[in-house]
């Protein structure tokens, strides 16, 4: 089979090898040696699951037309059979354009090759796929000689198929949409069957009969050849499986024809149309709340780290808090941990001098360094961050909060909540998204429907995946009244973009450095564009008389960090709002402010006039501040007042610090300064530490990080993702594959000889080429075939061993040896040749 398809692509011109490599790019990650070792990569079953999983459902239904047009002596189909096939019906077929593009796409994508009139199907993809081609199974005549004489006379099959009951014609026609096998419980064939199920379900019957002499549905249809009991290694012990017979399945389709419904075209939408400036305003005003929302639920974090589980992830009373802290609900709180984590915002660090547990040390999450750069950042650019992280994290944050298998909930950032295939199952909805018009918000139940067209194989089971991905989309911004935003469009063509670089760079087969991209420090399009719908960053405040700062848009980060220290936070929107406080201003003066610091920040920024209070509360905190200077003895407290010591030792909101006085200047208390401090502004003081040479320590506080890490959005989000190179770069691995096939056909026609090292129990084994050893072992195992391999063991001798092969995959060969009975494994490297038995 393989020689065939290398005779095929030999024919081929460059340019038509250039672009079966352009679609299937994963052909040439490592290059072939040969076009004979291509033959055999086109056919392998991951290269082919990898090509059929991109095909819509309407290619898949016609690739199944070619599997039931083949004829039963070469195994050869043609174009005018499977379009005579697929526009066959009752009803009429779909247009025979539409069947002749999808045709041209298997054949380009080498799932089927050859002439026109001659077309094989890649023997692989009967391995692959569904063993019953459009739901169909087997003729009759392969099932049963009672079958196939029924299906032989039409008008006896005909006058039995009107003879039939309701119940027993449901269980047709139930079985005729495919798939044809059904099975039925132990004795069910002896009596008045149960109830009917669906096929592969349950009990394909219908109904108890209501007296023992009662004829179940199933058994007339069997009594009649139109089912036939098959032997199914799955079911369970003494219940049988019943088959439904090719001809009487597609005699049952005579309306819908053989293929059964068929849509070439994507299933229309009722979606409703958004105005693509809303559309795009609502999820700039989304974005601009995500970015908010993620810097306060990561300062909580800083100021209250959430310990690591035993079990790995964070606690439920954590996200709790944090959810709490940051005005959200827990599992919109969850998504921005999970993507946070992901972007390099969030880690884990060991806490010193602790115990270690099954999980390893005791661990806390909290921000990381990294943290500090991306909130210096412009608004889209911290949001483009978070985006591109979640695009391509390999977690579902959906799941968390649902049972696992052992019926405990699933907790933030655990490995319960690892999903390999989320970043595929996100790149699907949003792709299917991007493809319609802007604008277009269809329901989740359109769009899934939509996505399963579009790629059922891949997306089958995944439809609360896909459900999960509309809700993040829509809480992180990505879309806007559930449609995609403009900026939503460009962050997929972006990330594609990169990720393609990133690919290029590390998996170029010529080994070439990528093609230049942005510009550093250029933003990116979807920056630009979310930069053009989001309010201009603003450098000032509007001071009002009661002491409240409002910040008329997004602060710029320098105004952010200034007002973090001297105001209070109190409200946010598109006009954020703050309170200075005198609690506020000591916070200023503890971190290094002055007075004059305060007024010349303050006259700076606001565009009001200052009031007259807030500059005599500057003064009033900033003349108290400091009046006590604390130290550590273990502390004492010393002021020039003696009027306020004395004040101080009065105060009985104080008296569980101790203090004592040790002369008319000086208090000590036992316990150390940082118990201190604290008690004293909470009793609405103001000291200030001082070092031992009594200068004053104003510093800002330290905050604990987490160690760097870095974001998963540069990660290929396909493990089996190989770069997509430009034409050039395709017909030089064109060329050299060429003249490696050359080489390959010179060297065969001189072959050399791999002896059995030493021994007489095997015959000599020609050293064919380690492609052409590949094919042979690929072809034994289609055809369970016994196979001498010629191999070069571990101490470098060479070998051979006569053995059954079982499978073919991940580099190795695992093969039987029927002499000891023992499973053998061979890496494919290692082997020099192979020669079928006999």
């Amino acid at each position: 089979m393989s020689s065939s398809l290398a005779d095929h692509l030999r024919a081929l011109p460059d340019d038509a090898l250039a672009a079966l490599l352009q679609l299937r790019p994963d052909l040439v990650v490592p290059v072939p040696a040969d076009l004979s070792a291509l033959a055999v990569r086109a056919q392998s079953r991951v290269s082919v699951a990898r090509a059929l999983d991109g095909l819509d459902q309407f290619t898949l239904q016609v690739l199944d037309g070619a599997r039931l047009t083949r004829a039963d002596d070469d195994g050869l189909t043609s174009a005018d059979a499977v379009l005579a096939l697929a526009t066959s019906g009752a009803a009429g077929g779909p247009d025979r354009t539409a069947v002749r593009a999808a045709l041209d796409r298997l054949r380009a994508l080498f799932l089927l090759y050859g002439p026109e009139h001659a077309l094989r199907v890649v023997p692989t993809v009967d391995e692959v796929c569904s063993p019953y081609p459009a739901g169909l199974g087997r003729p009759a005549a392969e099932l049963d000689p009672a079958a196939g004489e029924l299906v032989a006379d039409p008008a006896r099959l005909r006058r039995t198929l009107l003879a039939a009951a309701p119940p027993a014609r449901a269980v047709l026609d139930r079985l005729a949409a495919g798939p044809p096998v059904g099975t039925l419980p132990a004795g069910a064939l002896r009596s008045a069957a149960p109830s009917a199920a669906g096929p592969g379900t349950g009990s394909p019957t219908d109904g108890a009969a209501p007296d023992g002499a009662a004829i179940s549905p199933v058994r007339w249809l069997v009594d009649n050849a139109l089912l036939v009991p098959i032997p199914d290694p799955g079911s369970s012990p003494g219940d049988t499986a019943v088959e439904l017979p090719r001809e009487i399945a597609l005699l049952l389709r005579r309306d819908t024809g053989p293929l059964g419904p068929v849509r070439p075209t994507p299933p229309g939408l009722a979606a409703a149309e958004r105005d693509p400036k809303a559309v795009d305003s609502a999820g700039a005003g989304q974005a601009m709340e995500v970015v908010r929302h993620a810097e306060d639920l990561l300062e909580s974090l800083g100021a209250e780290p959430a310990p690591v589980l035993r079990s790995g992830g964070v606690g439920v009373r954590d996200l709790r808090r944090l959810a709490r802290a940051t005005g959200l609900d827990e599992s919109t709180a969850a998504l921005l941990l999970e993507v946070g984590y992901a972007a390099g915002l969030a880690g884990e660090v060991d806490l010193p001098g602790a115990a270690t547990t099954r999980a390893g040390a005791d661990q806390q999450v909290l921000p990381t360094a990294g943290y500090e750069a991306w909130r210096g950042g412009s608004l889209a650019q911290r949001w483009e961050h978070l985006a591109r992280a979640w695009l391509t994290m390999t977690r579902q944050a959906g799941l968390i909060g649902r049972r696992d298998d052992r019926d405990r909930p699933i907790a933030p950032l655990s490995n319960e909540a690892e999903r390999a295939a989320a970043p595929s199952a996100r790149r699907a909805v949003l792709g299917v998204l991007a493809d319609l018009a802007p604008g277009a918000a269809p329901s989740p139940d359109e769009l899934i429907e939509l996505v399963a067209w579009h790629a059922p194989r891949r997306s089958r089971g995944r439809e609360a995946a896909h459900r999960d991905v509309l809700t993040e989309a829509a809480r992180l911004g990505v879309t806007g009244l559930g449609a995609l935003t403009s900026y939503g469009r460009l962050l997929l063509t972006d990330a594609a973009a990169a990720e393609a670089r990133f690919a290029a760079s590390t998996e170029d087969p010529l080994g070439l450095r990528p093609d230049a991209g942005d510009l550093p420090g250029e933003a990116s399009a979807t920056v630009r564009a979310l930069d053009a719908l989001l309010p201009s960053p603003v450098d000032h405040f509007l001071v009002q008389a009661d002491l409240t700062v409002v910040v008329p848009g997004p602060p710029e980060p320098t105004l952010a960090a200034e007002l973090e220290v001297v105001a209070e936070h109190e409200s946010a929107g598109g006009a954020s709002v703050y309170r200075v406080t005198g609690g506020s201003l000591r916070r200023a003066l503890d971190v290094g402010y002055a007075a004059d610091d305060l007024h010349g920040l303050f006259a700076r920024r606001s565009r009001t006039p200052i009031p007259q209070s807030l500059s005599y509360l500057i003064d009033d905190v900033a003349r108290k501040h400091g009046g006590l200077r604390t130290g550590s003895a273990g502390a004492y407290l010393r002021s020039d007042d003696e009027a306020l010591l004395t004040e101080v030792l009065a105060d009985r909101r104080l008296s569980a610090l101790s203090l004592r006085r040790l002369a008319p200047t000086v208090l000590v208390t036992p316990y150390q300064m940082g118990r201190l401090l604290p008690a004293l502004r909470e009793a609405g003081h103001a000291p200030v530490p001082e070092d031992a040479s009594g200068a004053a320590v104003l510093s800002r506080p330290k905050t604990r990080r987490a160690p760097a890490r870095v974001s998963v959005a540069n990660r290929i989000t396909d493990p089996l993702a190989a770069p997509r190179l430009s034409q050039p770069r395709l017909l030089g691995v064109v060329e050299q594959i060429r003249r490696g096939d050359a080489a390959a056909r010179a060297a065969r026609r001189a072959p050399a000889t791999v002896r059995a090292n030493g021994r007489t129990d095997g015959p000599d084994v020609p050293g064919h080429g380690h492609t052409q050893a590949l094919a042979v072992l690929q072809q034994a195992v289609r055809d369970r075939a016994k196979v001498w391999v010629g191999y070069v063991d571990a101490h470098g001798a060479t070998a051979s061993r006569l053995v059954r092969p079982v499978s073919m995959g991940a580099g190795y060969l695992r093969a039987e040896d029927e002499r000891t009975e023992m499973l053998h494994t061979f890496a494919l490297h290692r082997i020099t040749a192979a020669v079928l038995d006999g």
